[in-house]
This record gives structure tokens, sequence and C-alpha cells, in this order.
């Protein structure tokens, strides 16, 4: 039967149901991938990937020119403000030397014909206005809708470019226009005489920071350069115009003209329009947008990724299996990264990093079925000759074979409750009653122990011993002892309280007291017992002080007794010396102390 234990894993139906399990795993990875869940998932992966040490352009193209709060202050109105005050404004980023100024506002609308005059009497070649194209749903179908500046703003000699921007359905700006005549591909071609080509198809918008990391300067600001930037600090710069408010608004806020970008994920703020546009800009004039993979080839790495998973499953230890996982999605989001990096492809890790878990976790379950197979078949053959609670031990942890134990440092805990023969005799005639007491009081103290890391070693009425340092390291044991100490003797109020209200009508019971040793000291730590029966239990003299410290704590008048070596594993606690005491079974007297806040 060993035998055939051993070579299941090599058989050829073995193989097989790996194979159709990365198979369906592939498959259902997949028809995932098609979802808008799964499409959601691959444009958060893309939003982390890419900001991770982004390409950057030498220099950022656009300064931006703010409509920001202080500007609203400043020029002291309500928007829209009066478009003789864009007028202005052109005429002094013309004297300060700009190149192009392009406004990311849609002035559509008439006005009033002398301040829409003022606007047109600054138009020129040098200046771009913003379009804007949008689809409505009627209840009859749908339409697209397209605005266009004022007309005579473009007979005056200013250019426009559709400003629209398309999120992706997760609400996230991710994918550059497409429109031949977008908003910066005419800016582009009005500063630089470069054609932007049609044929690029979708791509991605790298961006290259979060919100303010461009050069950014209000609108009051450029109304007078003179007074409030460096002589020369617009020259020959292309400026973008348009909302900033809000700028640090956070994304449940929402803001005026403000984006989801893929620095959200990491900022929470949103990014405000005309940084959008100056990051699409420097994405057309340096070439670093991303081109998205093709859905066949991410059906194809789906596929590779599977077949991996059965690679990676074949070692047998668990272990060795999640490292080579770790390592095969590592491998996996890091090649993504890089080929983003340094190719300006996106290819993403979700789908493909799916399905290699997928595969290795399900060919992980199939393992684990038949280690319980295997499991049950030596519960079978042992059964008939070993009592069934040894069998399981054995079947969870063979070298519970081996009784001895090991020598460790431990910090060991005694306590008793003063006082409950009281309760004993109260509850005389009622043993479910003095069961329930018993509960109430065990039960608060052990919660204490445990969560300071102790192991409790065993009850003896309405005694418990705990230690710690064992079975898991504990480099603090003693302080976690005496922590434990402190906490239980906190928590006898309420305990007492609880125990009063289960009493019976005129018992007269005192309130009980509680008295704790506490040594530290080498001990030998282990299984102990017969082949039949053992405990997890120590052994040593340290253990047979703590008894005899807590035995002594009625008779030393204190709660908390405690030994020199726990003393002084423990220098951050504060402690009161009690006296030197002769314990029962040790000729030479025991330097003993309290905690300094205790009874």
């Amino acid at each position: 039967m060993a035998k055939q234990w051993i070579t299941e894993g090599f058989s050829t139906s073995h193989r097989l149901s790996a194979v159709m399990l990365v198979t369906g795993a592939a498959l259902l990875v997949g028809l995932l991938s098609l979802t808008t869940v799964m499409h959601d998932l691959d444009g958060r992966s893309f939003d982390y990937l890419s900001t991770i040490d982004p390409v950057l352009p030498d220099q950022p193209g656009v300064t931006l020119i703010a409509i920001d709060e202080p500007s609203m202050g400043a020029v002291g109105q309500q928007w829209p403000w009066p478009r003789s005050q864009h007028a202005e404004l052109i005429r002094q980023l013309r004297k300060a030397g700009t190149k192009a100024i392009a406004f990311d506002i849609v002035f559509a609308e008439p006005t009033e014909p002398e301040q829409d005059q003022a606007l047109a009497d600054a138009m020129g070649p040098d200046i771009l206005l913003a379009a804007d194209e949008s689809v409505i749903d009627r209840p009859y179908g749908r339409s697209l809708v397209r605005t266009e500046p004022l007309a005579k703003l473009v007979e005056a000699g200013a250019r426009s470019g559709v400003a629209s921007l398309s999120m992706d359905g997760d609400g996230v700006l991710r994918n550059m226009p497409r429109y031949a005549d977008g908003f910066m591909a005419r800016l582009l071609e009005m500063t630089t005489k470069k054609a932007v080509p049609q044929s690029q198809g979708r791509r991605r918008i790298q961006h290259f920071g979060p919100a303010g990391s461009y050069p950014t300067i209000s609108y009051y600001q450029a109304l007078d350069p003179a007074s409030y930037l460096p002589p020369g600090y617009l020259k020959d710069q292309i400026v973008v115009i348009g909302f900033a408010l809000q700028a640090n608004a956070e994304v449940a806020a929402g803001g005026i003209d403000a984006f989801e970008t893929a620095y959200t994920l990491r900022s929470r703020q949103l990014t405000p329009g005309i940084e959008v546009q100056a990051t699409i800009y420097d994405n057309l004039r340096t070439e670093l947008s991303i081109v998205p993979s093709p859905v066949w080839l991410s059906l194809v790495l789906v596929a590779l990724a599977a077949a991996l998973a059965l690679l990676l499953s074949r070692p047998k230890s668990p272990v060795k299996k999640a490292l080579l996982l770790t390592a095969g999605l590592l491998f996996m989001v890091g090649g993504c990264w890089l080929l983003l990096q340094y190719g300006r492809f996106w290819i993403g890790p979700v789908a493909p990093s799916a399905a290699l878990v997928l595969g290795v976790v399900a060919i992980a379950t199939r393992d684990f079925a038949g280690e319980q197979r295997r499991r049950r078949a030596v519960q079978l053959a042992f059964g008939q000759y070993l009592a069934p609670e040894m069998v399981q031990k054995i079947a969870d942890d063979p070298s519970l074979l081996n009784l001895g134990g090991e020598s460790r440092e431990l910090t060991i805990l005694f306590s008793d409750i003063r006082g409950f023969t009281s309760i004993s005799e109260a509850m005389q005639d009622d043993p479910q009653g003095l069961t329930r007491i018993i509960n109430a009081i065990l039960t608060p103290l052990s919660n204490i122990i445990l969560q300071h890391g102790g192991t409790i070693d065993k009850y003896m009425g309405d005694c418990v011993m705990a230690f710690w340092n064992a079975p898991l390291d504990d480099p603090d044991h003693a302080l976690h002892a005496l922590e434990a100490a402190r906490e239980m003797l906190a928590a006898m109020d309420q305990i007492n309280s609880d125990i009063q209200a289960m009493l019976p009508a005129g018992a007269d019971v005192p309130v009980i007291r509680m008295g704790i040793g506490i040594n530290t000291g080498t001990c030998v730590v282990g299984n102990m017992g017969s082949d039949r029966r053992f405990d997890y239990s120590v052994l040593g003299d340290a253990v047979n002080l703590a008894s005899r410290l807590e035995g002594q704590c009625k008779e030393q008048a204190v709660d908390i007794l405690i030994g020199q070596t726990t003393k002084n594993a423990a220098p951050s606690m504060a402690f009161r010396k009690v006296g030197d005491i002769q314990v029962r079974g040790r000729i030479a007297t025991e330097p003993t102390y309290t905690l300094s806040d205790q009874r």
C-alpha cells in the first residue's frame, strides 16, 4: 500500500486530472476576463503599475493657469466672468511672451455683445478654444451632440479642438482621446507644427504624478505677471487655462472639472482637468502613451499561465509550492511592469495571475483530498491495535510519538482562589450551580492568560497553572506573565460581582481573592505521560518554586509573590520587595517581590 501511495503522484490518471484542472481554470478565467469586473481589476492594476517610477518627459510641456479659489477672491465676481476679463488675460500673456494660449473653457453661448466682441478682438492664431462632444440619451435613442465655440471667435483667428474626455467603466480616466481634432492634438500642431497620426488606435495615458505635478499659477497672477511672477517666467511658454477649484478634493467629495486618474489610487485625490490636458499634451509630444494588448493576446497568456501552474505544482512540499507560486506571480507582475516601463505596452497581469493561482490551488486541493484519503487509510490500518485518539494524533503529527521534551527558560504562573471553600459550602446542594460559578471564575482568568501569550497547562480545582515561552518563543515571557497577573487581579472585582449574582438568595459568602505565584527558570517542556496518554507540560525546580510562592501569598499578605529571576527578567516593571522567605522543600531563603502597585 505504501508503494502505491508513493507512485500515485506519477500515474497517468494523476497527470491527466491535473491537466483537466488547469484547463478548466484557464477557461474560467478566460470567460471572466471578458466581464466588467475583470476589466475593472485590470484597470486598477494599470493604475498601480503605471505609477511606479513612471517615465517622465525631460520637462513639462505646459504651464497651467488655474481658475482657483484665490483668483475668485481677487477678481471679486461670480463665474462666469466678463469675457473682457479673458481678453485682458490674453493681452497680458502675449505681453509676457507666451507661445500659445489654450482655454479649457467652452465659450459656446453668447453674452453681452460688447463682452463677446472684446474677446473676439483678442483672438488670433496663437489661441486654442475648447469644443465639446457628449452623448445624450433620449427616449427615442442616443445622439451625439457637439458644442463649438462662438463662430465669431473662430472667425477672428482662434482654433478649436474637442476637449472631451472618456472615463472607463469604473470612473477612472485612463485612455487617450481619439478625436481627429482633439484639444491637445490641435495644441501640439500649433506649437510644434507636428501632426498627430490618426492611426494610433486605442492608447492609455501615462500619468506623470498626482495633482499638482505641473507648474501652475493662479489666474489673477497671470493678469499681472510683473507683480506676481519672476521676470521672463512665461516667455515662450505654452499655457492652458481652466478650472482648478477644489484641486485637493477627495474622491468621495468630487470636484469641478476634476477626474480620477491612475494616481488617485495612491493619493485619493482628484486631478484638475487642465492638468489632465497637460498630461495628454506631453503624452502626444513625447510619445509616452501606452498601447494596451489585444484581447487575443491576454487569452493566450492565460493559457500559458495555466500551463505554468502544472510545473509549479510538481513539488510535494506545500512550502515549495507556495514559494514557486509567489515567484511566478512576481515574475508575471514584474514582467508586465518592465514591458510597460520600457516597451510602452500594457499587458494586464490580473487574468494570467488568476489563472496561475487558480490552477495551483485546484491541483493543491486535489492533492489535499488525496492526502486525506491516505490519512483515512492510515487510520484503518493502525486503528486495529491503537487507541483512536492516538491514531488521530499520529495521523496529524507523527513526531508526537517522541515523548521527550526540550530544555527552555520559562516563566511559570500559579493562581489559586481564596475563599472558594465558603462558596462550595453554600452550593453543596446545587452541583450544577457550583460548576457554573467555577467556570465564571476560570473563564475570564484563562482568557487573560491567553491574551498575553500564555499556555494553560492545567486546571486543579480552582487553581490555574500556565507558562510562557513555549511552545512559541516569547523573548519577553517574564514581562507578559506579570502583565497577565496584574490584569487577572484587576478582573477580580467583576468576577466577584458575577458570582454574587449567581449565589442563592440569602447566601452569606465573603468576597473571594486570588493569590498568584510567578517564577522564571529553566524547565523541561514537551509531551509527557505514557505511550497511551500524554500532555504538553513542564517539569523542573522553577515550577515547584512558582507553586510554593503561590502558597506563600496568604502568609505574606500579598496578592502576587514573584521570584528573583522573574524580577531580573522584567526590568521595565516596578517591584517592591516582600522579604527573604523559606519555602517548603528548600533550605536556603528566597528573595521575593510583588508589583509596586499591588497590595
